[in-house]
């Protein structure tokens, strides 16, 4: 399916309005970034770049599409004849999958003409918000979680669309597995799960419930004990199954007290390496509240999929500058583009931007502790220790930037070494590391 659609109505009147006026085929760079971190939140995670990627890919206006745009009159002739040989043609470039940012962190950098960049922005945004709240929230859970795996199970609480993309920003963040079966055939992501309370109602007896799932699954399957009375459930599991069965899972009540006494009588049976997880609406702050109860892992659904009360990641898309003369080729001009840009900016109450096409450095000491976010308005010249954050993308139209969901999770987990200490605390407070904006004489307009 493609994805030229899922933008905003103005998104096209902007390009009619720019193809009149001659300003669609100047050349523009817009930015990605964050104004803050949500709830004092200390750093953001980036996720969501490799289905950009695919989105940017697709993103085509087929005769379907532009029937519909005819039909309803939402732009006139030569901006259809524009949209039916549209194709991203321009430059991209950002920080990885899996990598942090923090306020004004430029995580992507799109360059091309206003016209094929401006109508990417609605897509690119939703895409972005979304994932990066979903990775931050995630990567707060894992970390809370201090090595307990926990799998992700929030399809049922969102968009089923979103629900896969959840997974997928879950599983950089850390997450072990997911219970969505999309999210596997599509990306990739671990999947599991066993049984819900319908499957033991459905049954004569809990007894008859469990024999029935041992028998499909084996004794290393989880069995779902709280739908009735729990330590009798936890017998009735061991009595059946024997001291080999891989799990129980608690789902309501008082889940830390609870654990200790399954604990207690699971050991006394002997099942002393059958496991205990917990699920039933957990966040982060609840999952650190368990640390010191026998827990061997959690299941996260709805606080998950909102991004644990941030939903959005509050990314913006704003056109940082331009070139004061169309390309070379692109529309009729008595003067060639010569290269050079603008900055510009607006300069909204409460929303101000900074123009100018920038790079981005994460400045570290020769540990490898992060210091500072430094943005700079000309290519940087890092320090060994240095890190440049900005990777390319797309070249020309062309996805060059690929790459296996294995390498953000992996990356994911370096770059938390990289940071302080009280970065990891899940009390609000400031920015882990500040964001440091070299200074420029340039006028921005």
């Amino acid at each position: 399916m493609g994805t030229a659609l899922l933008t905003d109505h103005y998104e096209l009147t902007m390009l009619e309005a720019a193809l009149h006026s001659g300003a669609a085929h100047r050349r523009a760079v817009f930015e990605v970034f964050a104004r803050h971190l949500p709830h004092g939140r200390r750093y953001g995670v980036v996720a969501g770049t490799g289905r950009l990627l695919d989105a940017i890919e697709r993103f085509r206006f087929g005769p379907e599409e532009l029937s519909f745009l005819r039909d309803n009159g939402i732009v006139d002739e030569t901006t259809l004849r524009y949209l039916a040989s549209y194709r991203f043609g321009g430059n991209v470039w950002g920080y990885a999958e899996g990598d942090l940012y923090f306020p004004g962190s430029p995580i992507l950098v799109v360059e091309g003409t206003f016209a094929e960049t401006v109508v990417l922005e609605t897509v690119t945004l939703s895409v972005l918000n979304h994932d990066c709240a979903i990775a931050s929230a995630a990567s707060r859970m894992v970390t809370a979680a201090g090595g307990r795996p926990i799998i992700e199970m929030g399809s049922r609480r969102t968009h089923e669309v979103a629900a896969v993309a959840a997974a997928r920003a879950a599983y950089i963040a850390g997450f072990a597995s997911t219970s969505n079966l999309r999210a596997r055939f599509s990306y990739g992501v671990p999947s599991g799960g066993t049984a819900a309370h319908a499957f033991t109602l459905v049954h004569d007896s809990e007894r008859q419930a469990f024999m029935s799932q041992l028998e499909s699954l084996g004794p290393g399957t989880t069995l779902l004990v709280d739908t009735f009375d729990v330590p009798r459930a936890v017998r009735t599991a061991i009595e059946v199954a024997g001291p080999s069965l891989g799990a129980v899972r608690i789902d309501s009540g008082d889940l830390g007290a609870t654990a200790v006494t399954v604990r207690e009588q699971l050991d006394s049976l002997g099942a002393v390496n059958t496991r205990i997880i917990l699920t039933g609406d957990l966040d982060e702050y609840s999952i650190a509240g368990l640390a010191v109860a026998p827990v061997d892992g959690y299941g996260v659904g709805t606080s998950l999929v909102t991004g644990s009360g941030a939903p959005t990641a509050a990314l913006v898309y704003k056109l940082v500058a331009r070139s004061d003369t169309p390309l070379a080729g692109l529309a009729d001009s008595t003067a060639a583009d010569d290269g050079s840009l603008r900055p510009v900016a607006k300069r909204s109450v409460g929303k101000p931007g900074r123009g100018g096409r920038k790079w981005a450095v994460r400045h570290r000491t020769d540990a490898g502790e992060a210091l500072t976010e430094r943005i700079t308005l000309v290519p940087p010249d890092p320090s060994p220790a240095d890190r440049v954050l900005l990777r390319e993308l797309i070249r020309e139209g062309k996805i060059v930037g690929r790459e296996p969901l294995s390498a953000a999770r992996a990356r994911h987990q370096a770059v938390l070494a990289e940071l302080p200490a009280h970065a990891l605390q899940l009390s609000r407070g400031y920015p882990a590391i500040p964001t440091v904006f070299d200074p420029d004489d340039r006028e921005t307009s």
